[in-house]
């Protein structure tokens, strides 16, 4: 299954590349939590662009899971203003033809980075396997390490790892639960 063209590209959302993980000790990393149809989602974001979005059961363990990750920064919950930043990755979950552009702050190894950028490229309603996703990168045996990849990936749907399924298109693993990624396919492939 081919990968979109590059024009079609065009429309991803813009990317910016940090080599700090964990969050500089004087950076500020403001989050919003809402409920949505596939449960708690928290977004969250730093002066580059958002960092985080994270889909759950409850706003606790999303909010803990976001102060692990970035164990050096400061965190400011802000329903109020940064909510349309949530409004906009909610609107996108329910109806995913509307597209998703936001500013990314996207942490990650090189390979990581290949990868992700790769899963960016598959339009909606369609999947890669983990192999083609590898061939892709040009390194046809790291299937796993493009899994691990997919597993490390802290951005939901904006870094679209949902889309990526076995080489029989059956479903494998997904950080927030495989019963949210065959809703996200779902939705994608009736849109």
């Amino acid at each position: 299954m081919p990968l979109l063209d590059y024009e079609q590209s065009s429309r991803l959302s813009s990317m910016t590349q940090s080599d700090n993980r964990t969050g500089d000790p004087n950076s500020q990393i403001c989050f919003a939590l809402k409920e949505c149809s596939l449960g708690s989602i928290l977004v969250a974001a730093n002066k580059i662009g958002v960092c985080t979005i994270a889909l759950g059961n409850d706003a606790y363990t999303l909010t803990h899971d976001l102060q692990d990750h970035f164990p050096h920064a400061e965190l400011v919950n802000d329903n109020n203003e940064f909510g349309q930043r949530v409004a906009k990755v909610v609107d996108f979950i329910e109806a995913p033809v509307i597209g998703l552009a936001l500013p990314l702050d996207i942490r990650g190894t090189a390979f990581q980075q290949k990868v992700w950028q790769t899963l960016q490229k598959i339009p909606i309603g369609k999947q890669m396997s983990y192999t083609e996703i590898a061939q892709c990168i040009g390194t046809p045996k790291a299937m796993r390490a493009v899994a691990n990849a997919c597993a490390a990936n802290i951005l939901a749907v904006a870094i679209p790892c949902h889309r990526v399924v076995r080489s029989d298109e059956s479903l494998s693993g997904y950080r927030w639960g495989v019963e949210r990624k065959a809703e996200l396919l779902r939705r994608e492939s009736s849109s």
